[in-house]
Formats: structure tokens, sequence, C-alpha cells
């Protein structure tokens, strides 16, 4: 039998290696789409799917696996997720056409939401309230070493390998993180064995946001605007099922009783929609408009998440001792700030500025993360954690949504479903631009959500 100091030892390894997996897919990814788009000849809207569709797979999924793992096991649930995930970016590798390489990459986004909603769960099940601050610290953190590292390997590996061998790295890394699971992660949990699935709910829940994001992507024609009321529709009815379900896959009754859990909630969803898209917007910036090769732009970006690495743990063990809400609107505001710089990028700005923002955002977000993950894992009684979790994970899910939804609607406005190249470079500019200046807004409604949301009161 683990003592408890083993077990928390265990479960941070663990979900440590998943947690850098995902996000180091998704940054590297985002590097090699010029070299994609020049591969399968595919428009700016098509390509921009590429990392909409992992997100959007992984959204829909996310609640339903969350609740699914708190009935049948967690610890089966994470790894059947390892395991889709590894196998779907194996076959992403030798996909012949755009279709089939969306296809996989909403696979991944299928394992993703199986492996992500349950990891947390985990760790702040096995982790002493006391620490618990610093150990969700040190998870985001290698969320943020993955999305550091991500750039400039992909990068690198783009420009000597192929976009593919992104791809085929990952059943490396897929087997390494599976090898880890099966040998530290001890145990399992299944809070509501016994409990009924909601697949009413899951249903209604899949259908309006595929509804809603779809119809973002889509918003220049009458027929997306019908389907985006037709998902806030069914939304609310899923809201409102969810109040009378006997066993809810998502527990809507937190959000009405818990101020803190809604705030951090709310602050976090609107964190991520006004930051997610900025890497994709600035991976395109630096490779059209300032003309830089794969591998030197993902250094340049790698700016960013290396001071997210290194702060995380530090704001996390922070918040231990601090109000998490002071801690994540101090972060929200500097992030606020960047944004507004980066909202006047032209084709002369100097490099150098260029990097000294992103540090500046990297330390925003690392102070804004990290606390208010700690402030709704703590908000929240113990048989909660799986579902706190998959709130969690489905706020910064939907947020990445918003955000690559906005910046693509900007980018039908005002490029179209063209190629980005020589003759529309102002163009995409005018896009980033005003997508940017939404994103500043963004940021300050998230800091009246973050500092009003009350004080710290650990459960």
């Amino acid at each position: 039998m683990q003592s408890e100091q083993q077990q928390e030892r265990s479960a941070l390894i663990v979900t440590t290696l998943t947690s850098f997996m995902a996000p180091f897919m998704i940054s590297s990814v985002n590097v090699a789409l010029p070299a994609i788009q020049s591969d399968f000849g595919v428009d700016a809207v098509t390509l921009s799917w590429i990392p909409t569709s992992y997100l959007l797979a992984m959204a829909i999924l996310l609640v339903p696996a969350g609740k699914f793992a708190d009935i049948y096991g967690r610890k089966k649930i994470f790894l059947c997720g390892v395991v889709l995930y590894t196998l779907a970016s194996t076959f992403a590798a030798f996909v012949p056409s755009v279709g089939w390489l969306l296809a996989m990459r909403a696979g991944q986004g299928v394992g993703a939401a199986m492996f992500v909603t349950t990891a947390m769960a985990i760790l702040t099940s096995v982790v002493l309230p006391g620490r618990r601050g610093r150990a969700l610290g040190i998870l985001v953190s290698a969320v943020y070493v993955g999305l550091a590292t991500g750039p400039f390997v992909g990068g690198f590996m783009t420009r000597y390998l192929g976009w593919r061998s992104l791809f085929g790295i990952m059943f490396f890394l897929g087997i390494g993180t599976l090898y880890g699971a099966l040998r530290h992660l001890k145990g399992e949990w299944a809070p509501a064995r016994g409990e009924r699935f909601d697949l009413v709910g899951s249903l209604l829940y899949g259908i309006s946001v595929f509804c809603l994001v779809y119809g973002a992507i889509r918003m220049v024609s009458l027929p997306a605007t019908l389907l985006m009321v037709t998902g806030l529709g069914l939304m609310a009815f899923f809201f409102l099922q969810q109040s009378r379900a006997e066993f809810p896959v998502f527990e809507v009754r937190l959000f009405r009783n818990n101020r803190i859990f809604l705030f951090s909630s709310l602050a976090a969803l609107i964190n991520y929609a006004a930051t997610f898209a900025v890497t994709f917007q600035l991976s395109l910036y630096l490779q059209y408009v300032k003309g830089m090769a794969p591998h030197i732009a993902g250094t340049v970006l790698m700016a960013q998440p290396v001071i997210m690495a290194l702060f995380s743990p530090w704001a996390g063990k922070l918040s231990d001792r601090k109000e998490p809400r002071l801690l994540a609107s101090i972060g929200m505001a500097i992030t606020a700030a960047g944004l507004g710089v980066f909202a006047a990028l032209s084709p002369t700005t100097p490099v150098w500025l260029i990097v000294v923002v992103l540090l500046v955002l990297g330390f925003g977000f690392a102070l804004f993360s990290a606390p208010n993950m700690s402030a709704i894992m703590g908000s929240v009684e113990k048989r909660y954690f799986g579902i706190a979790s998959g709130t969690v994970a489905t706020m910064r899910l939907l947020g990445q949504m918003i955000s690559m939804s906005v910046a693509t609607i900007f980018l039908v406005i005002f490029v179209g479903r063209k190629e980005i190249g020589p003759d529309n470079l102002h163009s995409f500019l005018q896009s980033m631009h005003f997508c940017l200046l939404l994103f500043v807004l963004f940021c300050v409604v998230g800091i009246y959500f973050s500092f009003f949301r009350g004080k710290k009161e650990e459960v």
C-alpha cells in the first residue's frame, strides 16, 4: 500500500506527463500550419479548422467523459484516453488528404478529453489542501513546458523532417506516457459508481456545443447565425434538464450556489478566450509578414510559455498563502496590457519588442492560471472534484474555441476564403488588429469576475 506522499508523487508524475503531451502537439502544429497549407493547398478558413477540430471534439466529449469516469473509474478512462490519443496521432502522420487529417485531429481531441478531465481530479483527490496550489502549479507548468518546446521543436522538425514528423513523434511520447501511467498510477477512483449515465444530457450538451462552434466558424451566412441561435437554445435547455436530472452529467447546482466556483470558472473561460488564438495569429504574422522560417518563428513564440512554465509553480505555491482572486486579477490585467500592445503590430515592429511583450503575457497568464485553478478546486467538496476538474477543462476548451472562432471570423471578414499571401497581408493585419482589440475587452470583463469572486474558503 502506498503512503500518502508516494501516492501524491505518483499521481503528480503521471498527470504531469499527460499535461505536457497535449499542449506540445497543439503548439507544434500551429507552427506547421503554413507547411500544411502548402502541402494540401487549402484556404485560410480550412487551415484554421486544423486546431479547431481538435478543440471541438475535445469540448464535446469533455463533460460526458468526466462523468463516465466518475461512474466506471477515472484510471480506466485516463488510460483509454492515452491509448486513443496515441493511435490518432500516429495515423495522422500518414494521412493522404486534409480531410483525413481533420478526422485524426478530432480523434486526438476525443482521447485528450478522456485523460484531461480525469488527470486533475485524480491529482486533487490525493494531494492535501495545504499542498494543492503547489501541485496544480506544477501541473500548469507542465502544460506550458509543452507549449514552450512545441513551437521550437515543431518548427525545427517541420523544416528538416516535414510536418508529418510532428504526429509521428507522438507515438513515442504516447507510449512513454502509457508506461508511466501503468507503472506509477496506483489505485482507482469512482465516486459515482452505481449511478446511471445521463445519455440524453450528454447528447444535448454535445449537439449544442457543435452548433455554437460550427455556427461561429461560418458566421458570415444566415444559416450559420440560425445554427448559433439553435446552439444557444439547446444549451439553455441542457442546463434546465440537468437541474432536474437525478444523476446529472454536469452539476449545474454548483453554479447557482457557489459564487467562487461560478466567477472563477467564468474568469477562466474569458482568459482563454482572450489568449489562445494569439499564438495562431502570431505564428502566421511572423512567417507571412516577417518572412521567418518555421523554426525561427517557433523560437520567438517560445518566450511566452517559457515564462509561464517558470512562474506557474511559484504562483500556485503563493496562492496557498495569498488570496487567489488578487493574484489572478493582477495577472489578467497584465495580460490585457500585453494584448493592447500586440493590437498595434505592423510590418516594421521590431522582433525584440514582440519577444518582450510575449514575456509579459507569459508572466500575466502564469499569475492568473494556477491561483484561479486552485480557487476552483478548493471551493468544492471532495465528491465534486471530478465535476470541478471537468468544469476547469471545459471552460478552458470553450474559451479556446471561442478564441479560435473569433480569429476565424475576422479572417473571413478581412481575408476571405483565400490563401494568405503578399496580396492580402494588409487585410490579414487588419483582421489581427481588430481581433486583439476585442481580446483586450474580454480581459477587462474577466478582471471583474476574477476580483469580485469572493475570498478563498477551503472546503
